[in-house]
């Protein structure tokens, strides 16, 4: 029955060629020789005079990148990638766009790196990172499932927990009208008594709501004594016919009712349906001043968006509100229900998904979209929840393997889970950390989790709730630290401040961590880009100070290799250095090979290796 609400939409994209400007040899001689400081002055020079093409963007945007400088490669990779370009630009680019925090034009880059180098293996793990469905299916289970025995061989959804009545809307009505659709009875609503956790007696109809057309799901108020509920419009006589006028269309409803003695009456529709769309789904806050819905009225994103509307006091409406990102989708977003606590469940087939619908949670203060997981979500529909939380038990309906119909009630019973969402950031500018590990340690010192921050410094785990735990926070270049989370359950967020380690000055040397270069190249990384920001700091503190920068490497491989290598990773060092805004004249760079080992040995151990590969910053005047 919920497929009479399912659109889709589409989106096309295209590409185009470009051709190369050769008038670059100054330039191009400055980039070969690792010059990229002044070899960028020499592209931008183009630029000005209107000679740049996308030879020269990319050229502009390889400087950056080598330097380590985001925002401008960003910038002219941005233009670079206007025409066609090979793998590895679309690499660097997406790179570039991580290092700005810009994740979703990275993960666009990066379908295109994939596309083009599929062999790669920074392609084959990036796609293995998308395999989400192997990702929910690690998922902690948040629920435990039963099937109950109120399911009929017809669709039966939109189960609700009022007090101690279910509500439901079913097609086993057989005397109904049958719908073409799907061949089955149309809708109507039924209730029946549930408490102990079990559906008690036999499921009734409720007489006075239903008609010969389709009627349901319902919200009710808290003191049950108000019910919406979804109807079609055939029973207002509002409909539009067919050009041959031989068929009416009618548009799905929402009506209201109130409770006397036990029966429902004044049933009257919302004044804002329309004959041109859809209104249905209702879901009531708890304090009945906010009523959410389905439409696929104008103004939406997808086929079917989740809109609210305020609920006056007087029982009049605002203006419908459409929810807009990231809950809604292009795709189709059905069956809301706000819960006790305003946490939003839904479901939808334009996030992410095991298939089909799937139910979605959405916290109203954390702004954050959960997948709810197996077993509540499968490969198929699953969808219309509900959740009373005064008793702890939530309801929602799947056409999954093994049900009795069409469509079949399930009852879910919630596993007491913390979903933490923990953010390390640098205590001193605030700036999110990524690739720092945390481990969670319960109070008899077994660690339960592991995790490592992502790009935006967050990392997501799941945990037993109830717990006391000690979070253990480390991250190269900054000083370890234990934090304590008290006993929590649901989602709970966690900030970790962690302070930077400093660079040691002393009479003859500025001591920094190990700068980091790419395997046997000259690229500096992120995590050596960051140790050089602390030398940059301290030559900033100091304006006459002069360095020499010794680049060092071990025994290993040709001594000329080695010696050139270190030459190229000094230059480099040198370059990001300048870039940073430190003049020329106050650092220079020289490779050292293997010709000057801090441990002589041999052979030598790994550690001893590791101690002869360095980088050096000697103090020549100060």
């Amino acid at each position: 029955m919920k497929k009479i609400y399912i659109s889709l939409s589409f989106v096309l994209t295209f590409f185009s060629g470009y051709s190369q400007n050769n008038d670059t040899k100054s330039a191009d001689k400055l980039y070969k020789s690792y010059e990229y400081v002044t070899a960028a002055k020499e592209y931008l020079k183009l630029v000005d005079k209107q000679k740049a093409d996308t030879y020269v963007y990319k050229q502009l945007a390889d400087c950056y990148y080598n330097m380590f400088n985001a925002v401008e490669a960003e910038k002219w990779y941005a233009k670079t990638v206007e025409t066609p370009q090979d793998g590895e630009t679309y690499f660097r680019y997406a790179q570039m766009l991580k290092a700005n925090k810009k994740y979703e034009e990275a993960n666009t880059l990066m379908d295109k790196f994939a596309a083009a180098s599929p062999g790669d293996s920074r392609a084959k793990n990036y796609l293995a990172e998308k395999n989400y469905v192997a990702n929910l299916s690690k998922q902690k289970k948040q629920f435990d499932v039963n099937s109950i025995e109120i399911n009929s061989k017809y669709s039966d959804f939109g189960a609700l927990l009022n007090g101690n009545t279910l509500y439901m809307s079913s097609a086993r009505n057989e005397s109904r009208k049958t719908y073409n659709w799907n061949g089955q009875p149309k809708l109507d609503l039924y209730k029946v008594d549930f408490t102990d956790n079990k559906a008690n007696g036999e499921v009734t109809t409720i007489t006075e709501l239903n008609t010969k057309f389709h009627e349901g799901p319902v919200a009710l108020s808290a003191d049950g004594n108000t019910i919406y509920f979804t109807r079609e419009s055939f029973f207002e006589n509002d409909f539009v016919k067919s050009d041959d006028k031989k068929n009416k269309f009618g548009k799905m409803y929402l009506f209201k009712a109130t409770n006397k003695e036990g029966k429902w009456e004044n049933i009257t529709a919302l004044s804002f349906n329309g004959k041109e769309f859809n209104t249905s789904n209702p879901s009531l806050s708890k304090d009945g001043t906010t009523l959410y819905f389905n439409s696929d009225r104008p103004g939406g994103i997808g086929g079917n968006d989740i809109w609210k509307i305020s609920v006056n006091s007087d029982g009049t409406f605002g203006t419908p509100e459409n929810l807009g990102g990231p809950i809604n989708t292009e795709g189709s977003e059905q069956f809301p229900f706000i819960a006790d606590d305003n946490t939003l469940y839904f479901s939808s087939n334009g996030n992410t998904s095991f298939g089909g619908l799937d139910v979605f949670s959405y916290n109203m203060n954390t702004k954050k979209i959960v997948n709810l997981g197996a077993p509540v979500n499968t490969e198929k529909d699953d969808f219309g929840f509900s959740f009373n939380q005064a008793k702890n038990l939530a309801f929602f309906s799947s056409n999954r393997e093994g049900g009795k119909g069409d469509d079949d009630i399930y009852q879910a019973i919630p596993v007491c889970n913390v979903d933490l969402l923990a953010t390390v950031k640098n205590a001193k500018t605030g700036e999110v950390l990524s690739q720092a590990t945390l481990a969670f340690v319960d109070d008899k010192g077994v660690v339960a989790a592991n995790g490592t921050t992502s790009d935006n410094g967050t990392a997501s785990l799941n945990l037993d709730c109830d717990k006391v735990y000690t979070v253990n926070a480390d991250r190269y270049g900054f000083i370890s630290s234990s934090v304590t989370l008290q006993k929590s359950k649901g989602e709970t967020p966690l900030e970790i401040l962690l302070n930077p380690t400093e660079a040691i000055v002393t009479e003859t040397e500025v001591i920094l961590n190990d700068v980091y270069f790419e395997f046997n190249r000259s690229n500096i990384t992120q995590l050596g880009a960051s140790e050089l920001d602390k030398l940059v700091d301290v030559m900033s503190k100091y304006p006459k100070m002069v360095i020499s920068a010794k680049s060092h490497t071990d025994s290993r491989g040709n001594d000329k290799y080695n010696l050139n290598l270190s030459e190229r990773r000094a230059k480099s060092t040198v370059q990001y250095v300048i870039s940073k805004g430190i003049a020329a004249e106050r650092i220079s760079g020289q490779g050292m090979g293997e010709t000057s080992p801090k441990v002589v040995c041999d052979p030598c151990s790994e550690e001893q290796h590791a101690t002869n590969r360095r980088s050096e910053f000697l103090i020549i005047s100060k």
